[in-house]
């Protein structure tokens, strides 16, 4: 076999989205961030016929070069929450009215072999809108997210994903110095509002682009 690594992740991958199926999930496999966004745009998008769209704090949306192609876009009302040029109380009244959007763009902090979608907010915002209110939400995963089951996602959560983020966040967070989670009580805490979304209701509101690559924390 020339490449087996290659041929390991589209195998773990086509496993993936067959189970994410029959959980109502809508899923779509992407070879490449580049991929991704394609699938997002021409694929997806279109098809939701959303008149308005936001997002949720996400590397991998960033990295898929998706923000980058919607945050101009014309045809839909934009609803920015990453605009660091605004004030702290306009984005909060952004992240409000993104609740409505047609459309709401994210990630996921992990994803079991189960097909369940775990994640931990500091605000709440992204987990609010994953579980209900936009019309359609699009979940960008990157395989490194991929893990066993729940146990699995919260200690890859608490132990990886929370410090990275306090720490690219400049928060004042234990995490933040010792990379490692001590359930503080800091104002700082970013680990505030746990969700798991075990299956999509209604079927195919919640579509999730599987990508071939490491993305995001």
């Amino acid at each position: 076999m020339k490449d087996p690594i290659e041929n390991y992740w589209t195998n773990r991958l086509s496993s993936l989205k067959k189970t994410l199926e029959a959980n109502n999930f809508e899923v779509f496999l992407a070879g490449s961030p580049d991929e991704a966004k394609k699938i997002a745009l021409e694929e997806i998008i279109p098809k939701t016929g959303a008149g308005s769209v936001s997002w949720g704090g996400s590397i991998t949306f960033t990295e898929t070069g998706l923000y980058d192609a919607l945050k101009g876009c014309a045809d839909m009302k934009v609803i920015d929450t990453f605009d660091k040029n605004i004030p702290v109380e306009e984005n909060l009244e952004r992240r409000r009215q993104a609740l409505l959007a047609d459309l709401f763009i994210t990630g996921t902090n992990a994803v079991t072999e189960a097909g369940q979608l775990v994640n931990l907010d500091m605000i709440g915002n992204r987990v609010a809108a994953l579980t209900f209110g936009p019309k359609s939400v699009i979940v960008l995963v990157g395989r490194n997210k991929i893990v066993p089951d729940i146990e699995e996602a919260m200690f890859r959560i608490k132990d990886y994903a929370a410090p990275v983020n306090t720490m690219r966040l400049d928060k004042k967070t234990p995490c933040a110095k010792t990379g490692y989670c001590q359930e503080c009580k800091s104002p700082d805490r970013i680990c505030n509002v746990w969700s798991i979304t075990e299956k999509s209701f209604p079927k195919g509101r919640i579509k999730v682009i599987l990508i071939n690559a490491d993305m995001g924390f």
